[in-house]
């Protein structure tokens, strides 16, 4: 049985708990991209071209699970009970200006039944744990909102 410490790592750092390895080819317009273990097989296009998808779409899906996890975790933890109907629509832009390229992103959670206040501790603190929060904090301009 693992415990709390075994979860989190040792004194010498954080423990790995999964590496996934993914190799693409030729770009976002008209590239692939395939995991190690064959569970992701895709092709992507540029956006409005096309039938892939793109890594904005990759990126949305990736983090909005990610941090639908660390609600789970937190809510667990706070001994908060959340919704089956749980929901997180994940907004990413792409957007060009005076310093090139960069991203936007907004999380739109939905808890329904939970109340107000509880709910938005909740997203705070998840905010705090979800390793993609973490990630782009300070480089990608991000809005938590509970919708």
């Amino acid at each position: 049985m693992n415990t709390a410490a075994d979860m989190i790592g040792t004194k010498a750092g954080p423990r790995v708990l999964y590496t996934a390895r993914v190799q693409t080819t030729g770009g976002r317009d008209g590239g692939h991209s395939k995991s190690d273990d064959g569970r992701l097989d895709i092709s992507h296009s540029v956006p409005g071209k096309g039938t892939g998808t793109n890594p904005e779409q990759l990126f949305a899906a990736g983090w909005s699970a990610c941090f639908e996890g660390a609600l789970l975790f937190v809510a667990q933890k706070a001994r908060v009970k959340l919704p089956p109907e749980m929901a997180i629509d994940a907004e990413i832009d792409l957007r060009l200006g005076d310093e090139g390229f960069s991203l936007e992103a907004r999380m739109n959670v939905s808890l329904p039944g939970v109340p107000r206040e509880v709910a938005q501790a909740l997203v705070a603190d998840a905010e705090l744990t979800c390793p993609y929060s973490k990630a782009v904090k300070g480089n990608v301009k991000s809005t938590f909102n509970l919708v």
